[in-house]
């Protein structure tokens, strides 16, 4: 079944702050309607807790940090949620009961499968430049 990934942009706010647990806990009951369809999710801290990383001079360069964000924008990237859905018209839905779509936007994504390298995979022709995931 195809992935999604549900990117949530609402105002920038401390989320974990007391006065937002009304919203919070709509995230909850969104939480568990959606159940059979979430796959993993998270709410990010608000961006002046955001380090943005560059290499310069490509693969190997030197590593630049900065502090928050690349872009400031009226709306921010405050959390994500991946969905394993039938098809596009079913992450949409879902989406659409996603609590940072009523004063925000939600912006839905489809997923690009990644799996681990095999041993096999190491040694093919171009294993490295491969897409690959971390499982901790």
């Amino acid at each position: 079944m195809p992935s999604y990934v549900a990117l949530i942009y609402t105002p920038d706010v401390d989320w974990s702050a007391p006065e937002y647990a009304g919203e919070m806990a709509e995230y909850g009951a969104f939480g568990e309607a959606a159940a059979s369809v979430i796959r993993g999710g998270a709410a990010l801290y608000h961006t002046p807790t955001a380090t943005t990383v560059r290499v310069t001079g490509g693969k190997g360069g030197d590593v630049v940090l900065s502090d928050g964000p690349y872009a400031e924008t009226k709306e921010a990237l405050t959390g994500f949620y991946l969905l394993e859905c039938t098809d596009l018209d079913e992450a949409i839905r879902v989406a659409s009961m996603i609590p940072g779509a009523w004063n925000g936007a939600v912006e839905v994504r489809p997923a690009l499968p990644m799996t681990a390298p095999t041993d096999a995979d190491a040694s093919a022709p171009g294993a490295e430049a491969r897409p690959t995931s971390v499982t901790t």
